[in-house]
């Protein structure tokens, strides 16, 4: 861990504190079917930078895998990813805790998120990472739809530090969960670590400074 310490913990909600691949694989009708659909909608939504409805790169994804790959993927699995959203969207079960552990070490430390989403479907999200009865709650959470830009452009990452107060990036540890996060947010200045459960190969080969099999793994060095 660097000698200082981190005045913000930003995070990025999808992969690193909630389990989303569990509901792209229900609504796809297995896991191997999930993780396609959604690596092909990473891959689509790194190179989309401005933002679109995320609802149609969802839908994008899931015509791609079907129509290129061949794939079985369920008709209208798309609608029902969006319609069962809250249901099925759930955090990891470290993650509730570790935060918990971060709040309680640095009492004065922001906590953040920012997430390639809606607003609508990004703050439900936010808000089952968040426990209120043990003090557990994100003192800001900004969508790509509230920016215009999915991450990793650096408008993102920018957005995030500005909202937080954070002039210096290296004061803020962000806690990447998927591959394209990780340059994004080291090319931003910010200490990075990846919880990558997901066991994802890295992008451009930039590694973070610590990655993890789970949340509490990849903030070791924090806890």
């Amino acid at each position: 861990m660097a000698s200082t310490p981190p005045k913000a913990f930003i995070f990025d909600l999808l992969t690193a504190l909630l389990d989303s691949w569990s509901l792209w694989s229900h609504c796809a009708g297995s896991d191997e079917l999930g993780k396609q659909w959604r690596l092909r909608y990473i891959d689509i939504t790194y190179a989309c930078g401005s933002y679109k409805p995320y609802e149609s790169l969802v839908a994008e994804a899931a015509e791609s895998v079907r129509e290129k790959h061949g794939a079985p993927l369920p008709k209208g699995a798309e609608e029902r990813l969006v319609q069962e959203w809250e249901e099925y969207l759930l955090p990891w079960d470290d993650t509730i805790s570790t935060l918990k552990r971060l709040e309680n070490k640095y009492p004065d430390a922001k906590f953040g998120v920012f997430t390639n989403c809606s607003v609508e479907l990004g703050h439900a999200a936010a808000r089952k990472s968040e426990d209120p009865k043990q003090g557990v709650v994100f003192g800001k959470v900004l969508t790509a739809e509230e920016i215009g830009y999915y991450k990793p452009h650096p408008s993102t990452y920018k957005a995030i530090l500005d909202a937080l107060s954070i002039e210096d990036p290296h004061d803020a540890v962000f806690v990447a969960g998927s591959s394209v996060d990780v340059p994004g947010s080291k090319e931003a200045g910010m200490r990075v670590v990846w919880h990558n459960r997901a066991g994802m190969a890295p992008k451009n080969d930039v590694k973070p400074d610590k990655e993890g099999k789970t949340l509490e793994e990849a903030l070791s060095d924090y806890l």
